[in-house]
């Protein structure tokens, strides 16, 4: 079994070293200070209220997006890589649409066949899981 050493520094910049036990590689990382900052996607930021077509962009990962009035969602290929996610939340009283771009999409729980569009319920989430660069996964309220 290896261990990882975590060891802080003097000056309480936030910066600590990580170095395995059984090698003598070290490698630095910058953790988060204590002015609020969090480790990871314990949160997830707005990347901002959308009223017109959106076409997601790799910055919006770890994020959600609101849609209003007319807003839509656009899932273009090529754009994100494995494991990144964006949230897309409807915040109307009408059902809005995601439109799959040159991107393979499922419906999680679904008949794994790809669909080129899907629609997001009223006041829905749905979560977009990236599995590749052109392979996402839609899961939440989302048919």
């Amino acid at each position: 079994m290896s261990a990882i050493k975590l060891q802080g520094n003097a000056s309480n910049t936030g910066t600590s070293v990580l170095q395995s036990a059984n090698i003598s590689t070290t490698v630095t990382q910058t953790l988060p200070t204590a002015d609020g900052q969090t480790l990871g996607y314990l949160n997830a930021p707005p990347v901002g209220t959308k009223s017109a077509s959106y076409t997601l962009v790799a910055a919006d990962v770890g994020k959600y997006v609101q849609l209003t009035t007319s807003g839509a969602i656009v899932i273009p290929a090529s754009v994100f890589v494995e494991g990144d996610l964006v949230v897309i939340y409807n915040n109307t009283s009408s059902t809005k649409s995601i439109t799959c771009s040159a991107v393979t999409a499922y419906l999680a729980g679904g008949t794994g066949t790809a669909v080129t569009s899907a629609t997001i319920a009223i006041q829905g989430v749905v979560t977009v899981l990236f599995s590749s660069a052109t392979t996402c996964v839609l899961t939440g309220n989302v048919s």
